[in-house]
């Protein structure tokens, strides 16, 4: 089963470029160790929630924007001992160049991918979401989801991807379960969307709202907690 590596991180609106070359320079490292794919997507709509939002879950200061991360291994064992690895790899330790990002409030966690619908080829624009869901609705859920990813295709959406999470840790300021406000009955869910464009998602998303089948079946999850944003990927391995 694939194993996804989730990430939600404030970085300084003015250090995309420095964040963008962090991430290069440390992506053959992962690939080296077995990582499949690293994808790193810059904020681009991301809203104000009245409850949860991207935002509020790493603690992001006004000049901040969010970005939305991930990481695909073959599995969680090889993810292990590559974290183990790249702990005294040469080339992952400090330069002298500046963290782009305070890494304190970063929010990470591993996932099992549960759902994978879609091409898999390069995108424009992602839509990130996280999300609690009763653990014991991890059917229903499932089965919401495939749903949903049908009428996405139909909108011209290219792949929608769910992972479950499995190894969730508590964090001393921030993490995946305070950002949505998980219970203990409930397992957090680190999804996203992919789109050619834009235009595209944005003309999706607004006929999704419309659409019958998604307003007249309930979702098996607290939606008001769900945090989610739009992001235009900035580094993509498959690319």
């Amino acid at each position: 089963m694939t194993y996804v590596q989730g990430f939600v991180i404030p970085a300084g609106q003015n250090n995309r470029q420095a964040y963008h070359d962090m991430a290069a320079k440390a992506a053959p490292v992962f690939a080296d160790y077995g990582a499949q794919r690293i994808v790193e997507a810059w904020g681009d709509d991301v809203p104000d929630g009245k409850q949860t939002d991207m935002k509020r879950a790493v603690q992001a200061e006004p000049d901040e924007q969010i970005v939305y991360s991930w990481v695909f291994w073959p599995d969680k064992a090889t993810c292990d001992a590559a974290s183990a690895k790249m702990m005294t790899d040469e080339r992952m330790k400090p330069d002298g160049t500046p963290i782009p990002f305070d890494m304190q409030r970063m929010i990470y966690a591993g996932f099992d991918t549960v759902l994978d619908i879609g091409s898999g080829g390069g995108f424009g624009y992602v839509d990130g979401m996280v999300a609690p869901v009763p653990t014991s609705a991890k059917d229903d859920y499932i089965a919401h989801a495939r749903m949903a990813a049908g009428i996405f295709k139909e909108l011209g959406a290219t792949r929608l991807v769910e992972n479950w999470g499995t190894d969730v840790p508590d964090g001393k300021v921030t993490d995946f379960k305070r950002a949505v406000a998980a219970t203990p009955e409930e397992t957090v869910v680190f999804s996203w969307i992919e789109w050619p464009d834009k235009p595209t998602r944005d003309a999706g998303m607004a006929a999704m709202m419309d659409d019958p089948r998604m307003r007249d079946t309930p979702m098996p999850f607290d939606g008001k907690r769900m945090i989610f944003g739009g992001f235009v990927p900035i580094l993509d391995t498959d690319a």
